[in-house]
């Protein structure tokens, strides 16, 4: 019962008063700017205030970016948001190109030595490994430019956004290869798996699963070439 109410509220008693929960929010606005151009001049802008999270993410990241005291990112696609303790540091200066590069939440998320839940969630969903697709070296990597509009004193203000695309696996690698990296990494030894009421559920280091994924996906490319 609570839905994602009650899991937010038993990670903020799992984390205590010291600890920060971080969630993925993305934002609902790209598609209609993205597929429909011709409206251009009705996009409606982001603010990270008021937008909405994607739908696509479910329940929860709304949940946790409406939660009075809660912080949200300032990249629009790749935004986040947090509460607790650290929320304002977790999601201050979030690169606006680049946005799950080192100077984002997930960087910060490993710099911190914070940890990764998926909860009930399938594995090639973990968003902590688009930092991994970020920091592994490969070519060619897909490069994805696009405009977003912004509200910024009471005005709508364009911006042209550059970042490595995340929509699909890179050339060589299977759509949910995500999952074989989450796996392949519990099957030494690392992380928990287990069931959190009727919820399966995978707690990984972030510190330890982001050197293991560039590793691995360095690996698999240079074998699928």
């Amino acid at each position: 019962m609570g839905g994602a109410q009650s899991i937010l509220d038993a990670l903020r008693d799992a984390v205590g008063a010291e600890g920060t929960i971080l969630g993925y929010t993305d934002w609902d606005g790209q598609d209609d700017v993205d597929n429909h151009p011709d409206l251009r001049g009705e996009a409606r802008p982001f603010d990270p205030l008021t937008s909405r999270s994607i739908r696509d993410n479910g329940y929860f990241p709304e949940m946790l970016r409406t939660t009075p005291g809660a912080r949200r990112s300032s990249n629009p696609g790749a935004s986040m948001a947090a509460i607790g303790a650290r929320a304002d540091w977790f999601t201050a200066d979030h690169a606006l190109d680049y946005g799950y590069g080192p100077q984002s939440p997930l960087g910060k998320l490993v710099e911190a030595g914070g940890k990764t839940l998926m909860l009930g969630a399938p594995l090639d969903t973990m968003t902590l490994l688009h930092h991994a697709e970020h920091l592994a070296r490969f070519s060619p990597k897909r490069i994805r430019r696009y405009e977003s509009p912004f509200l910024e004193n009471g005005r709508i203000v364009w911006r042209a956004f550059e970042e490595f695309d995340t929509s699909d696996p890179p050339d060589g690698l299977a759509d949910d290869y995500f999952a074989s990296i989450v796996e392949d990494f519990l099957a030494t030894g690392k992380g928990k798996r287990g069931t959190v009421g009727a919820a399966s559920a995978v707690l990984v280091e972030a510190k330890e699963i982001i050197p293991f994924a560039v590793a691995w996906i360095e690996r698999a490319l240079r074998s699928a070439s």
